[in-house]
């Protein structure tokens, strides 16, 4: 380790780590420690070109950029001082001698380095005389991203992450000198499935994403803290909310878990949290054999009714139970003590699988495979087996990927069922087998916390409400428990309540509950 001496500050750091690395790792760039800068990221290779980063070293005989500058011990750096100062005023002066500041019409202002430092650092008015560079605009460099050249000051922040990242390499830098701008090869789009990342990467107002290009002004959006539950990863990002509607993820860094990136189909998934096809209403089959809307409560007493019937007829063996993977661990929680207060000897859980590959996609398109497998439910193919010879009477199943094609595919032979007991987000084809529908809420909605594939506990916290009747599953569960009268359902589901029970419950989840994992989550506890 070195020490150093930072505006007067002692640090210790890494030796031989540039400095701007060191003072982010220290957790002071930015911070306590101001150091401007463009082309530096800390998740790509060093570039050294914006030359806004420049600081004062004692020793040095000229200013020095903080990217590319390895810390020695003893090294006594000054970042405030005239000189410096006067640097980083050069180097945006020289920066907007051809980017338009329009921030009122900029598509990323509110969230754009080059606002923030042209009103820190920039010069009351332009001294060129000289025309501005004609470059174009509302270019369409792929099926996600769209590039305004006159806004790019060539960080290559987002030619650096094609190559190194998802090394696809679309994004280049054309011509030289002073008509040096980023463009995609002719006929080779920008389109891999981490694309949408540039956006993020871009300093300034050059890159944004269809999706959410003049959607909202981003001081209107309230940054949540939450996870993208498209796979088994468990990506960190920040839900962006307004008027109590997501309308975008943004990847929150967690080194962990995904460095500072999100896949493109995760990164859309939001909208599945407030789409259409939600379930709404709590429904009931008829004498007349279709679906009628019902209050909660009169479906939840009806599905107690009808598990309390075939418990009763045939016993408890011929009950089903089918955990959801996109559920909660303190939901899953709930579930497997259900289960087992119930006497269910036939539960199990349904994953879907789909592409994967080395960065971030996860075959298991789920949030929490692990944290049912974790509380007990092995894969769904013995209940499927015991449903295709006829062997259950009942099937209490949450969520719809039991489905799948690597399980059922499709609801043949779920008519032929006494009961089936259905809790979900999102409308499916269970709603033709259904005798009680059960509306429950997305992560979005709820409190609690996720197991990864890796097994990092992450938690959730509601970042919008629906405008529905929609419970946690584990809220559910324990109601109807509480119908059922199983003992130790007396008391409803509380989330943060249930995640400590299951702390000091379940040994892999000692010290994991929801007040404890924090933001940045947790790794299951070690096996003795």
């Amino acid at each position: 380790m070195a020490r150093i001496t930072v505006d007067g500050i002692p640090l210790e750091v890494e030796d031989g780590a540039m400095l701007l690395e060191a003072l982010d790792d220290a957790g002071v760039l930015m911070r306590d420690v101001t150091i401007p800068h463009y082309c530096w990221h800390p998740k790509l290779s060093i570039d050294g070109s914006c030359r806004l980063c420049q600081v004062e070293i004692e020793g040095a005989p000229k200013l020095q950029i903080a990217c590319n500058t390895p810390v020695e011990d003893g090294m006594v750096v000054h970042t405030e001082n005239e000189r410096v100062a006067a640097a980083r005023a050069g180097v945006t002066e020289m920066l907007l001698v051809n980017h338009p500041l329009d921030c009122p019409i900029c598509d990323q202002a509110g969230e754009c380095k080059l606002q923030d430092y042209a009103f820190e650092y920039g010069a009351l008015q332009s001294r060129t005389r000289e025309p501005r560079r004609a470059l174009a605009k509302n270019v369409d460099v792929g099926p996600t991203i769209v590039l305004d050249q006159e806004r790019c000051i060539l960080c290559r922040r987002c030619v650096r992450f094609c190559r190194e990242v998802p090394g696809t390499g679309e994004l280049v830098v054309r011509g030289r000198g002073d008509r040096s701008v980023i463009d995609t090869f002719p006929d080779e789009p920008l389109d891999n499935p981490y694309s949408m990342n540039v956006a993020d990467l871009c300093p300034v107002g050059a890159l944004t994403t269809k999706d959410f290009r003049f959607k909202i002004r981003v001081w209107f959006l309230e940054d949540v803290p939450g996870i993208c539950t498209g796979c088994a990863r468990g990506c960190n990002v920040y839900l962006g909310v307004a008027d109590n509607k997501v309308q975008r993820y943004q990847p929150r860094r967690n080194d962990a878990v995904n460095d500072t990136w999100i896949c493109d189909a995760g990164r859309l998934s939001y909208k599945e949290i407030g789409a259409a096809d939600r379930l709404s209403t709590a429904m009931l089959r008829g004498d007349l054999g279709v679906l009628e809307v019902v209050g909660f409560r009169d479906a939840l007493q009806a599905a107690a009714d009808r598990l309390t019937r075939v418990r009763q007829a045939r016993g408890a063996s011929r009950i089903g139970v089918v955990a959801s993977p996109h559920a909660t661990n303190e939901d899953l929680f709930v579930l497997r003590r259900f289960c087992d207060a119930l006497g269910v000897e036939t539960a199990g859980v349904a994953v879907v699988r789909g592409d994967a590959d080395d960065l971030l996609l996860h075959a298991e398109k789920a949030a929490n495979a692990a944290g049912a497998r974790a509380m007990g439910f092995e894969d769904a193919a013995a209940v499927c087996e015991k449903l295709r010879r006829g062997a259950l009477d009942a099937l209490l199943v949450a969520g719809h990927d039991l489905l799948d094609a690597a399980y059922l595919g499709g609801v043949d032979g779920l008519g032929d069922l006494d009961t089936v007991v259905w809790l979900d987000t999102h409308v499916s084809d269970l709603q033709r087998v259904a005798d009680v529908v059960l509306p429950t809420r997305v992560a979005a909605e709820r409190t609690g916390t996720y197991t990864n594939a890796t097994g990092h506990v992450q938690r959730v916290t509601p970042a919008v409400e629906p405008a529905f009747d929609a419970r946690a599953e584990g809220a559910v569960i324990a109601a109807l428990g509480q119908a059922l009268h199983l003992d130790g359902f007396e008391v409803g589901f509380d989330a943060r309540e249930t995640s400590r029970a299951l702390s000091e419950g379940v040994p892999l989840f000692r010290g994991r509950s929801f007040d404890a994992v924090g933001d940045a989550g947790l790794p299951l506890e070690e096996e003795a």
